[in-house]
């Protein structure tokens, strides 16, 4: 455990954590020194020497006073420790999330990553003096107390040695038996965070569904499984401290009957039994104590495993030296690529060209947000490559590809923040007036307009008090003040409003100047305008690609979409007079 905290620990916190653990460790041998002489000062109480029992009184003293001064060193150190050991864990936390590819994000780990951030690193951070300094105590003050009885009676302090293996056996079953239970409520809490932040997100959806929808009892159920967790912990980690402190009264009870034996034996005088029977019990308070903390030491292991469960995801490999793109040109090679189960895209082959808009159409579910995660390095594809200017994304590394790539998703996130900071997110080096030119060019300036404090009006959490085009102009806006060579834009126009549809349109003009595009196209607008469009087959595979006027001519798959797309659009509801 103490190597897993220096590991986590920066430079600061290490040296903090590592003169705590000394001040503790003397504290706790300074206090068995002390208990130790107490022995001869009883046996001298006992037999009237009071000369001798002054002296012993006044070693004694000298031994508190020392053990005194370590422990107040130690509490000292232990705040200090647990500041900078808190400010560690949630920096490399904070690192190690940066690091982590986008798709790691996939699945919903907001009640994962809070439950370290908050709960988790706070019980590590002051583990080392609330928990770890009275476990270290509790053994290393009664193993001082166990090599000096051997000084004093070496029968009885085997007695005590012969019980040392089974203690070890019985707190390491202890803290196992905490560890499984905890894992496995962590792992409830976890998806409980999950099933909560959820259902909070979901509300305006949910409250159309009325009663007793199915999150509701996703919820319920997710809950109740915490709790049925929680309930197992405790019985099992209280069945496990009973029979933990059972084997540390066994040792004892041991102890007197061998004492006892011996007192009647004649071989140990009453008084030296009594001292050493005293300093048995001793021996077996810390113990006992640390036996009760050993749970907390399997609570923060669960924190401390899941840091190292993630600092075990394999991040997508990145170049020594990244490579230079030739041009913003985005080519598929072959490219074949699955969530895990069976490949959305099989050996897809295109090239977008810079400075042009590429819109890919087709059917749901046949790839086309794939092919813009692919293109931002979401992902890397199981088969085949994915270059931008003549260079594969790997050998560019990450980096270069997230400056170059500027994605506007279907699923916009807005920070709660005001309307101009989501903008300006984009590129915080800009001044306050560029990310205003910016946000105009991409109609935001209307959305400002309409709410109370304007550019400075909040948003509200996701951007709940905008409506979902109004929420992608802002991220649109963001993409036009990072301007990035190459712009990604799921443009899912459908269920918008005229209004949203205009603007976001307007906005995909301003945004297409110079830029190589790749627009997952809805508007027929955007996509008759496309220098180049490319239809996917709903099996993995590309249909058709061409211009829209190839594509028309030569009356295939695309030319029966763009003429359903047309009816639709022109349907209207009959009347009844």
């Amino acid at each position: 455990m103490i190597r897993r905290l220096l590991h986590y620990s920066s430079p600061t916190a290490r040296r903090l954590l590592i003169t705590e653990l000394v001040f503790i460790v003397a504290a706790a041998i300074l206090q068995g020194l002390a208990f130790l002489l107490l022995v001869p000062l009883l046996r001298a109480l006992f037999l009237g020497d009071v000369d001798a029992a002054g002296s012993w009184l006044i070693v004694v003293a000298i031994g508190g006073v020392g053990y005194v001064l370590a422990a107040w060193f130690a509490s000292q150190f232990g705040m200090k420790t647990s500041t900078a050991l808190l400010d560690s864990l949630l920096t490399r936390l904070g690192e190690r999330l940066v690091e982590l590819p986008v798709a790691w994000f996939g699945a919903d780990r907001s009640g994962l990553i809070a439950g370290i951030a908050t709960q988790g690193a706070m019980f590590v951070s002051n583990m080392p003096y609330a928990i770890l300094r009275q476990i270290l105590t509790g053994f290393i003050t009664p193993g001082t107390v166990l090599i000096g009885m051997y000084f004093f009676d070496w029968r009885l302090a085997l007695t005590m040695t012969v019980m040392v293996p089974v203690l070890i056996i019985g707190y390491r079953w202890l803290r196992g038996t905490f560890g499984r239970g905890d894992a496995i409520h962590a792992e409830a809490v976890d998806d409980a965070s999950n099933r909560v932040i959820e259902f909070a997100r979901a509300q305006p959806t949910l409250r159309t569904a009325g009663d007793d929808s199915i999150a509701d009892r996703l919820v319920e159920d997710a809950l109740q499984n915490q709790h049925r967790a929680y309930r197992g912990m405790l019985v099992t980690g209280g069945a496990g401290i009973a029979t933990f402190a059972g084997i540390v009264q066994f040792s004892l009870t041991l102890l007197l009957v061998v004492g006892a034996y011996l007192a009647v034996g004649g071989t140990v005088d009453i008084a030296t039994l009594i001292a050493l029977l005293v300093l048995g019990v001793r021996f077996n308070e810390p113990i006992v104590a640390a036996g009760d903390l050993g749970g907390g030491v399997a609570v923060a292991r669960t924190t401390l495993d899941q840091l190292d469960r993630l600092a075990a995801v394999i991040a997508l490999p990145e170049p020594a030296v990244p490579a230079v793109p030739a041009d913003w040109e985005i080519d598929f090679v072959d490219v074949t690529f699955g969530y895990g189960d069976a490949p959305v895209l099989r050996n897809i082959s295109f090239t977008a060209p810079a400075g042009g808009m590429t819109a890919i159409v087709g059917p749901s579910g046949s790839g086309k947000t794939t092919i813009t995660k692919l293109i931002a390095r979401f992902y890397d594809p199981e088969a085949g490559t994915v270059s931008i200017g003549g260079v594969p994304l790997p050998r560019l590394g990450t980096d270069i590809v997230e400056s170059a790539v500027a994605p506007v998703f279907q699923d916009v996130y807005l920070f709660d923040d005001t309307i101009l900071n989501n903008v300006w997110i984009g590129n915080p080096d800009l001044s306050r007036e560029e990310a205003i030119a910016a946000a105009t060019r991409a109609k935001v300036d209307e959305i400002a307009e309409r709410l109370p404090g304007g550019w400075d009006a909040k948003v509200g959490e996701g951007g709940s008090n905008l409506s979902g085009g109004e929420r992608q102009r802002v991220s649109i806006a963001r993409a036009l003040l990072k301007d990035a060579p190459i712009v990604l834009l799921d443009e899912a126009t459908a269920a918008l409003d005229i209004g949203n549809e205009i603007a976001i349109g307007e906005a995909v003009d301003a945004i297409r100047s110079d830029r190589t595009m790749i627009v997952v196209a809805h508007r027929l607008q955007t996509i008759m305008t496309a220098d180049r469009i490319i239809m996917l087959d709903g099996e993995g595979g590309i249909r058709e690609t061409g211009t829209h006027a190839q594509l028309l001519a030569a009356g295939g798959a695309y030319a029966r979409y763009w003429t359903e797309r047309v009816d639709a659009t022109g349907w209207q509801l009959a009347s009844h007079d």
